[in-house]
């Protein structure tokens, strides 16, 4: 460990001077980062013999026909696919910048998505990774995943590896109740067995496109699962029900256990008891 930066010291100048030399060297080796990562997250990383190399994007964005939201029956087969269609571009998009900064892969993945009566937008953004001093691959073998970084070197020590993002969308109309269901319905407490249909048909549909992605990924699980669902704001008689995650696979010949660690927190707010009290 080096000794403490003494600003009084006779050679303190020269000390800086080395300084600013060397982070000129490393800007121009293009050794300087860009992370979303923190402190911690940084430092996960280096343990595993990874390292972070730049902040990258995906965007994409999809047209749906005009009136596709008005009534009808079944699921909405227009905005599955354009949901469908905006991810995958943005994922493929996300991947194509992490290869082109030299990386094996991007963690720690924001996903924005928002689906509107005449598009639908998916947005990803993410911390670009790579085993330090590792050459460039293509970007068909970059992977992209919404696992933290701390997840992510966890997965990594105990033998398992990220292959990439599988979602599954659905959209399905919830059918018309007749008027005497609608008026009878006002003044009771019921289930509207019409709107528990439509989730229950969007959920299935949406869940079986993520395992179809998971299993075209050859991974064997989906972990971090986020899920979207509910009726469309702007149109209520129509149910949508997303899901998205990481798929993961084990790199090795079996799983290596990780022993836990305790972490004992320095920094509360507030005390749990008042030690006065143990008297």
């Amino acid at each position: 460990m080096s000794a403490p930066f003494d600003p009084t010291a006779s050679d303190a100048r020269e000390l800086v001077r080395t300084a600013l030399a060397s982070g000129a060297a490393e800007r121009a080796t293009g050794a300087a980062t860009t992370s979303d990562l923190s402190i911690d997250e940084e430092l996960n990383l280096h343990a595993i013999g990874w390292e972070s190399v730049e902040l990258v994007t995906g965007y994409s964005m999809f047209s749906t026909p005009v009136g596709l939201w008005s009534w009808g029956q079944g699921e909405i087969v227009a905005a599955a696919q354009a949901h469908a269609n905006a991810f995958r571009m943005a994922a493929a998009r996300i991947s194509d910048e992490a290869a082109a900064a030299g990386a094996h892969g991007v963690v720690g993945v924001h996903v924005e998505r928002a689906v509107h009566p005449s598009y639908t937008e998916v947005s990803l953004i993410g911390t670009a990774v790579r085993p330090i001093g590792a050459g460039r691959v293509p970007a068909t073998r970059v992977f992209a995943s919404d696992l933290s970084a701390r997840d992510f070197a966890r997965l990594a020590a105990s033998g398992w590896e990220p292959l990439g993002l599988a979602v599954g969308a659905s959209f399905v109309y919830a059918p018309r109740r007749t008027m005497g269901a609608v008026l009878q319905q006002q003044s009771q407490n019921v289930e509207l067995a019409n709107y528990t249909e439509a989730i229950y048909s969007a959920r299935e549909l949406a869940m079986e496109r993520m395992q179809r992605a998971a299993i075209d990924l050859k991974g064997t699980g989906v972990v971090e699962v986020k899920i979207v669902e509910g009726p469309m704001a702007f149109a209520s008689h129509a149910v949508g029900f997303a899901m998205w995650g990481t798929v993961v696979r084990l790199a090795g010949s079996s799983h290596q256990n990780v022993e836990p660690t305790m972490v004992v927190s320095l920094d509360d707010a507030a005390l749990a008891f008042d030690a006065a009290t143990l008297e």
